[in-house]
């Protein structure tokens, strides 16, 4: 089930590149204000592209997350460039670096800027004072990982984050089981094994899945198996950057319709309350007043079973 792959090197922040004496000018006009987006790497620093070296090399000053952490890659690649920390914290602020810094370069911790990260709020700041932008393309995580999970490719729906708990993270996990296409996740290595049993839960033990973390690093793993299977495999504990590849509902399966009965009793059992299961039965199709009986019977029957 689990196939370890061992990238390249992850290579030594320490050792800088040399600036050439005369940088190549940039493919696009430069002038005038704008906001790009730039893609890092998401592990191997060979990933930068060419474009990327040239718009950092532009920019009045690069915005980041983490100063700290963006200052060692501008180091690498030879660039010295102010830096100014705009992240979910103090991104209220994106309106007076834009008038201080008209040519801003925008970089996350890792990957394309504005996916589960602040850079979408610095879009719409940006558009909102009428300044240009640009997006790079560039390195990401979400499209190798699913590509590397071997699971239908032609469609998917990328899910970033699932919310911590509560309702929003149940009627997620629903939605994700519920889907004919293949469903991406990003999760955070304490709370894998937590995640993936949810998804058991929710879409069932046999359910195809994978599991791919530090991306073109020197450990660089990708498990794939059944979510049950993943679920044990990872309960010790992992490290490192996490995507999480979901097969969607088997066409077959879809075809004959969802098992309201069965989704209900789940969903009880899972603690839910009679409005939440009716509400996610009227998700899935089924009718107000037959979704609501099933939730009656659903929550009577896993009352009496906790009684026991």
């Amino acid at each position: 089930m689990t196939e370890p792959v061992n990238g390249p090197l992850d290579g030594p922040l320490e050792t800088a590149w040399t600036e050439p004496d005369h940088a190549p000018e940039p493919p696009h006009d430069q002038s005038g204000a704008r906001v790009w987006l730039v893609p890092t790497p998401v592990g191997n620093l060979g990933d930068i592209t060419l474009r990327a070296l040239e718009v950092l090399r532009a920019a009045d000053a690069v915005a980041c997350e983490d100063t700290r952490r963006t200052g060692a890659l501008l180091t690498h690649l030879g660039i010295r460039k102010p830096l100014v920390r705009l992240d979910a914290h103090t991104m209220n602020r994106a309106p007076q670096v834009l008038e201080r810094h008209p040519r801003l370069a925008y970089v996350s911790d890792a990957g394309t800027p504005g996916i589960s990260d602040p850079g979408a709020e610095l879009v719409q700041a940006a558009l909102a004072a009428d300044v240009p932008v640009e997006v790079l393309p560039g390195p990401t995580a979400l499209v190798p990982a699913l590509v590397l999970s071997g699971l239908p490719a032609g469609r998917f729906a990328f899910e970033g984050f699932l919310p911590r708990a509560g309702r929003d993270r149940r009627e997620r996990l629903a939605a994700v089981a519920a889907r004919e296409e293949t469903s991406v996740l990003y999760e955070s290595p304490h709370r894998l094994h937590d995640t993936l049993q949810d998804l058991a839960a929710a879409c069932g033990e046999t359910r195809p899945a994978s599991v791919t973390r530090e991306l073109s690093k020197r450990f660089e793993e990708t498990a794939r198996g059944t979510l049950a299977e993943l679920a044990a495999h990872f309960e010790g504990g992992v490290r490192g950057e996490i995507v999480v590849v979901v097969a969607g509902r088997d066409p077959a399966e879809a075809a004959q319709g969802p098992d309201f009965a069965a989704l209900a009793q789940t969903l009880a059992e899972a603690g839910h309350s009679v409005r939440d299961i009716r509400e996610q039965l009227q998700r899935q199709g089924l009718r107000k007043n037959d979704a609501y009986t099933l939730a009656l019977q659903a929550t009577g029957s896993a009352s009496d079973r906790s009684t026991d």
